[in-house]
């Protein structure tokens, strides 16, 4: 029987069990779920289903204000991230910040020194883009023989949000550019005042200052009330809480881009400015810590994303890289965005070794991470783009698997 009639035959059959069961509960007699029993009144501020558990992976540290969260990757829909399931990453706690009293300074080699409100900002044209944001340290753990279990283990930050504001373009137009002009400093509003260089051709490009997200404003833990979004660049580099941003002629060699966020190279050498993340992908369903209840139809899941453009294709193999298909590309696709890919698959119930490799519109191709140790050896915890197996056994149980 073909993968379509198996699927049209196991959608039917549920179809038919699932509509006697909404109708009566086991005994046969009314459920207490009827349409006719009230329900909640509505509410000042959504909510969503008690039914509904999923959160974000909490690590555990000793110093709660340097901590992480992790998406649950395995558990979202489509490409968007809900704005509570956002990974976090903090190097000094989430500050309490009143916008009306939040100022942006601009200063520099520029021609007018400005302070901008956020109600400045936001009379300024705006605009509307989804785009992920990526911690350069997400995968850390895959150089390693011991891999991420699960997706939110090896990939979980990462996200995808729209986010509205002003490009940051218009903002220095506005202040306007001393021909020495090359490189900008962003500058946080949190208790470490978390800063990094960025070149003025990026600025000038995709950036925005953004102070929405999701079709509200940003949540704290995502920078509010300004943060600045480099589309496709590493999560380090959107400075959160933005408050300042000093304009120079050269890099200006952060703590935090020179003790962190620099890859060290097997020669000793060390790659600093780093910034693009690469194409990347990694099937969310099957995946680590799941169980197929037995043989059958089952659609393999995923998601892709590459910071320097549109993902063109995704491949899925069964069989531990030894063939490759071609899988199905959700529509529309955004560049430096998440785009979620589905493949059917029909089970035999034999062990077997599921990947995904993408390419994006500039024709890279997703490595696999074998092939970045032989360039880049494993003293690195950043940038790892690596292709992601997971085997499923006999058993239908998932883990992480090495190929």
């Amino acid at each position: 029987m073909s993968d379509i009639a198996n699927r049209r035959r196991f959608l039917g059959l549920a179809g038919t069990l699932g509509l006697f069961g909404a109708c009566q509960s086991p005994e046969g007699t009314p459920s207490s779920e009827a349409p006719s029993r009230l329900g909640s009144p509505v509410s000042a501020y959504g909510e969503r289903s008690r039914f509904e558990t999923v959160a974000r992976a909490m690590r555990t540290v000793k110093n709660p204000e340097v901590s992480s969260s992790r998406t649950p990757l395995a558990s979202t829909h489509g490409v968007i991230t809900p704005s509570s399931l956002h990974f976090e990453r903090h190097h000094s706690g989430v500050p309490d910040i009143d916008p009306e009293k939040h100022r942006l300074v601009i200063h520099g080699l520029v021609e007018r020194p400005m302070l901008f409100s956020v109600a400045d900002l936001r009379r300024l044209p705006s605009v509307s883009r989804v785009y992920f944001v990526e911690c350069s340290g997400n995968s850390g753990g895959e150089w390693g023989p011991n891999r991420g279990p699960t997706v939110d283990a090896s990939h979980g930050l990462a996200s995808c949000s729209e986010w509205t504001g002003v490009p940051l373009k218009t903002v220095l137009e506005e202040v306007g550019l001393q021909p020495e002009a090359k490189w900008l400093l962003a500058e946080g509003g949190d208790a470490c005042r978390m800063s990094r260089s960025v070149p003025l051709e990026k600025a000038l490009d995709d950036a925005l200052v953004a102070y929405g997200q999701n079709g509200e404003a940003i949540r704290p833990s995502q920078g509010y009330p300004l943060r600045l979004i480099l589309p496709g660049w590493e999560g380090n580099a959107n400075v959160k809480w933005l408050h300042r941003i000093l304009v120079g002629d050269q890099p200006f060699m952060t703590k935090d881009e020179t003790s962190k966020y620099t890859e060290l190279m097997p020669d000793g050498s060390a790659w600093q400015f780093t910034f693009a993340m690469d194409a990347k992908s990694v099937i969310t369903e099957p995946s680590g810590g799941q169980t197929l209840p037995g043989p059958g139809f089952y659609e393999v899941r995923g998601l892709a994303w590459s910071g320097r453009g549109r993902i063109e294709k995704v491949e899925v193999s069964t069989d531990g890289g030894s063939t490759w298909s071609e899988a199905l590309l959700q529509e529309p696709r955004f560049p430096k965005a998440f785009t979620r890919f589905r493949f059917p698959w029909q089970w035999t119930g034999q062990e077997s070794t599921l990947l995904s490799r993408c390419q994006d519109d500039t024709g890279y191709l997703q490595p696999t991470v074998e092939e970045l140790i032989a360039t880049r050896g494993t003293s690195s915890a950043y940038h790892n783009n690596g292709q992601k197996a997971w085997t499923v056994t006999s058993g239908g149980t998932v883990g992480p698997a090495s190929v």
